[in-house]
Order: C-alpha cells, then structure tokens, then sequence
C-alpha cells in the first residue's frame, strides 16, 4: 500500500543546557505539546519510534529507552521503536512511522527524539561519545583522512568531527575559492536567525567580523562557526490520509518523502556522488519536485562548512558559487531561499536524537505560517537535510525529506 503521509501535531522543547531535566521530563513535555497540538490523546496513538542516541554513553541506559520514556508520558502498551542512527536518528524515526503508514500498518503514529547531553561531572564521556560515531576498530583510516585532507591532528579539547569538517572545509577552499569569511557570513546568518527562536539555545546575533573573532576551535573554525552540545526534545503525530480529513487537515502538512541513505565508496573528490547529494535526489524524485521548487530550508550544519556543503549538494547553488549568493542575501530570511531559519544546528543546538525531529518541527512550523519574526514569506516547500556519521569519506547516514503545505 502506499499513500499520502501528513503530520498533524509538532512540538519542541526550548533546546540548551538544561540540567534539572531528564530524557523522562524532556520527552513527556515534547510528547504533550505534540499531542495537544494535534487534538489528541495518549490512547489515539497506535505505535511509536523513539529516536535516542547518548543514553547508553551518558546514563547506562540501554536497550528499552523509548519504552521508559514514553511510559512516563503516558504511552504504553503499543509498538515502541527504539532508534539509533547517528545524528540522523530523529528523521529516520520519521522515516521508519512514515514507511508504517504507507504500509497500512498503522494510521496514526508519534515520532519522539530526546537526547540530555550537558553533565557537569562527565564531560570526557561527551566527547567519547562523539568520537564513537566513526569506526572505532580502524581509527588510524579516520586520522589519515584529516592529514590527506590537509587538517590538523584531532585535539582532545574537542569533538573528531570538527576536525573532519575542517579538513573537508579547507579542500573545499582550495578547490572552490571558498573563504573564511564565507563562513562567517552562514554563521552570521544562522545566528541572526536563531535571536527569532525561543526554543533556541542562542538567541545572541553576531556580525561577520565578530565571527572571525570569536574563540579558535580549529582552523579554519570559530566557536561561532561550531554547533554546541544540548539538551533537548522534539516529537511529531503522523497520520495517513484519512485521519488528517477526519481531524482536520487544514493545520496538516503534507509529508511528501524521505529518503535515506547510507555511504558508499567513492573517492573523496568526487563530490557528484556525495550521499548528501544522491538523498537530495532521491528525495526530489519521489516528491516530484526540483531545487527551484523550494522556499525553506533546514540543513545539519554541525559547522558552517556543512551549510555550504549541503547548500551546494541540495542543489541550490553550484560549486563555487556560495560565496557571492551569501552576499547577495540569497540564504538568509528574506532572500531567494532562507535556508535554517529555526537558527540552525549552530543557534539552536544540537542535542543529537531530537535534532532531527526538530528540523522537521521547524518545517511545520514555516509552512503553517506560525513561524512569527522568523516566517519565511508563502512558504510552500520546505526541505530538511539530517547527516551524521562518518565512514569512508562522508556522512554514514543522510537523510532528506520534502513537506508540503496542504493546499484547500
């Protein structure tokens, strides 16, 4: 079976260091508001994906991690589904409840992602945990990579993956005639952007020469330029087509596909079959949409670098032409294509299993028109892109999905 997917109910908590919290208070309150926007009860809910990925690291806690949580917030007895796949855990959440629903299995379905990453006593276990995200029975590939890419040795004062970023961030300099300040200019986007958000972990603008000055994280990054650790959680209500008509579709967005991707061998050059850019296609194809087709857009920027990097692979901008459309306003709200208008990974924050359900969140959100002094103007299409992982020469996962606003 096959049909429209639509999501009938969005929320998310306020993203940051939230240290009286835990994923049990996190989820129970993202869980609420998603219910309450989409009219409905904890007994409507017929099977539920659990997105999660630093639980295990963090607290010990493994294995039924969807199931305690959401027993707190008052569902159980259904299906729960726990999901780990990198920093695209919360969109293939999505994708797996929206596979269901095509599928006939069920008609109404939450997606949850809840991640506590802030501890003042186990800092060291948060970067571990990042570092675990790449193969750790062949660490010394990952390290050859970086040098061959012309980056710096990895630090232990930060996370391996802004050290893969950078290294990719200054090919793509070299290649392209990228610039720094370029990604000063995302970043000082991203922020501006983020000030907007309430449920952002930065509301502090920041101009491009104030980027450039801020903390060195590693060449060519500043603090700015690098998203944080947070706290923080997102659900969504899925349906098919015939619960949105009978709960009112009106408020119902449309989601028109996901794709999901894993890597694959290529050479790290080869920047025509990077996962982010066959899951954009994927993606399109299935929507039956092209890159001018889209108004909004939220992409998994961990770094500027990745915003222009997935600008690029979405299909947006060619190679090499970032630089002069960031300076003609073209990414930024009010321009050509607004791309993170929620503030982004970098303003908004970046707790790894809700992310991705927040981008979607987010996407509801703008084509709904409820987005308030961040709205991006008759938004019709929006975009997401959720990467994480990395093997070989790239993301191991990618995610990309297309949502539509309902058209009376």
């Amino acid at each position: 079976m096959s049909g429209d997917v639509y999501v009938i109910g969005a929320s998310m908590t306020p993203f940051g260091k939230r240290l009286d919290e835990t994923v049990k208070t996190l989820t129970a309150s993202a869980v609420a508001a998603a219910l309450s926007d989409a009219g409905l009860q904890t007994r409507d809910i017929q099977s539920a994906w659990f997105s999660n990925t630093r639980q295990p690291m963090l607290e010990g806690q493994n294995t039924i991690r969807g199931q305690i949580a959401l027993r707190a917030a008052g569902i159980e007895g259904i299906p729960i589904i726990n999901v780990e796949n990198a920093c695209a855990s919360g969109s293939t959440a999505a994708h797996q409840a929206m596979t269901a629903i095509r599928a006939g299995m069920v008609d109404i379905a939450l997606v949850v992602g809840a991640e506590k990453m802030v501890y003042k006593d186990r800092p060291e276990k948060v970067a571990a945990a990042f570092a675990g995200g790449t193969d750790i029975h062949d660490r010394q590939s990952v390290l050859d990579y970086i040098v061959a890419m012309g980056g710096e040795t990895p630090g232990p004062d930060r996370s391996l993956f802004m050290d893969l970023y950078a290294a990719q961030a200054k090919v793509h300099m070299e290649r392209f005639g990228t610039t720094v300040e370029d990604f000063a200019r995302v970043a000082s986007n991203t922020h501006g952007h983020g000030q907007h958000n309430l449920n952002a972990q930065y509301h502090t603008p920041f101009t491009v020469a104030e980027v450039l000055a801020d903390k060195p994280i590693v060449d060519p990054f500043t603090r700015a330029m690098c998203a944080p650790v947070s706290d923080g959680a997102a659900a969504l209500v899925l349906c098919n087509e015939a619960a949105a008509r009978r709960l009112g579709i009106s408020r119902a967005i449309r989601l028109r596909s996901i794709a999901l991707l894993s890597t694959q061998s290529r050479d790290k050059l080869d920047y025509e079959n990077h996962i982010g850019r066959r899951a954009a296609t994927a993606a399109y194809n299935e929507a039956s949409i092209d890159p001018r087709d889209i108004d909004v857009v939220e992409v998994h920027d961990a770094t500027a670098f990745s915003t222009v990097q997935q600008i690029e692979n979405l299909g947006l901008c060619n190679p090499g032409e970032v630089g002069r459309r960031l300076r003609d306003g073209d990414f930024a709200l009010g321009g050509r294509t607004p791309v993170n208008p929620s503030g982004g990974l970098l303003a908004k924050g970046h707790p790894v299993g809700a992310t991705g359900v927040a981008q979607l969140y987010e996407l509801v959100t703008q084509l709904r028109g409820e987005a308030d002094a961040r709205q991006v103007t008759g938004a019709r299409i929006g975009v997401a892109e959720n990467g994480g992982g990395f093997l070989g020469v790239e993301e191991g996962v990618t995610t990309v999905a297309v949502l539509e606003r309902v058209t009376q």
